[in-house]
């Protein structure tokens, strides 16, 4: 459906995009993460046409679409500020770009009636735009987005205005629409979570690069980098140097730490998702730590972070169940668990 072959953006100095490959295939939903600055809303741009590259060529079905204006690309766009005209009603709006096609009033009334229904807001085409929450004004957003067909649907940070929990529920929502409609999908977000639950493959930008792309599953369990896992939220990255001819043993200023079985040996960067930190009793585990805070995580994981502070080397996250979590000030020993150790690569 959609292919970036080496695409370049430049301003002036700085370089937004540096040589971007990246395919979207039909009926998949792709999220683009990265922090402010990584490229992500320039890269959406140049999809949408409304922003011009340096160098490289963006293909919509095999066809370069370098020198197609931005209203002919049959790209759909749905930016984080929603953008309702509010002298429309809901209706109005969700027609808008039934009307820029000629669409007739009967087929317009049709669409804006089955379009509503899907996104949650049936019978709702009199409603003034002012009247709406900010989750049913993404809706309609949505339904404004959806209603010319667009063989790609391009979404700007579009939850970045909600509260969390409203969110959530429209992340999943909106992943069980977008796979009934069989729709594809760019979207770019900051937000792990909301990337994660929604998108069946995300790419990880870095400065104009991309870093990483992936199943989520497969990101979220072997980050390729020590960007990667810590915008990923992951802190327990430490220096270490797996010995020659010690199987599965790494020396870090934690101690002894347990890699995965087939690591070669020589000096790396590892991370230990917090996953696989175990807190014991004192005298049972290897690591003697003191509890510094701990932190509940929200959402229904039921679960909260601790931090620790190890009798030596750097401070430690753990994860464990909420019935477990220890008091701040509490004395306890740390464990690690081979299989949530990560590589991440040289030193540096």
């Amino acid at each position: 459906m959609l292919r970036l072959d080496g695409v370049t953006v430049r301003f002036g100095a700085r370089t937004a995009l540096d040589s971007v490959d990246l395919d979207v295939a039909d009926h998949e939903t792709v999220c683009v993460l990265g922090p402010s600055g990584s490229g992500k809303s320039t890269l959406l741009r140049v999809v949408a046409g409304l922003q011009q590259p340096c160098a490289g060529r963006v293909l919509l079905s095999g066809r370069d679409v370098g020198g197609v204006p931005a209203h002919r690309r049959g790209v759909g766009l749905m930016f984080q500020d929603q953008q309702l005209f509010p002298q429309r009603d809901v209706a109005g709006n969700v027609a808008f770009g039934l009307r820029m096609r000629g669409a007739g009033r009967r087929e317009r009334d049709e669409r804006v009636a089955e379009l509503l229904e899907l996104v949650g807001l049936p019978g709702a085409e009199r409603r003034a735009v002012a009247a709406l929450s900010g989750g049913e004004q993404q809706r309609v957003a949505l339904a404004r987005s959806l209603a010319p067909e667009p063989r790609l649907l391009m979404l700007d940070e579009p939850f970045g205005q909600l509260d969390r929990g409203l969110r959530e529920r429209l992340v999943v929502e909106l992943r069980g629409l977008f796979r009934r409609l069989r729709t594809t999908v760019l979207a770019v977000t900051h937000d792990q979570g909301e990337a994660f639950a929604l998108a069946d493959r995300v790419v990880v930008m870095r400065a104009g690069r991309i870093e990483q792309q992936g199943a989520p599953l497969a990101v979220w369990r072997r980050p390729a980098s020590e960007f990667v896992a810590r915008f990923l939220g992951f802190g327990n990255v430490v220096d270490a140097t797996v010995r020659a001819g010690a199987r599965g043993v790494a020396d870090t200023p934690w101690g002894a730490l347990p890699v995965p079985a087939g690591t070669a040996p020589g000096e790396g960067r590892f991370l230990v998702r917090d996953t696989g930190v175990r807190l014991t009793a004192p005298g049972v585990g290897l690591l003697r730590c003191t509890v510094e805070a701990v932190t509940f995580r929200g959402g229904g994981t039921a679960a909260v972070t601790a931090v620790l502070r190890p009798e030596r080397g750097p401070l430690l996250e753990a994860s464990c169940p909420l019935r477990e979590a220890p008091e701040p000030g509490t004395e306890v020993d740390a464990v690690f668990d081979a299989d949530e150790v990560v590589w991440l690569g040289p030193p540096g």
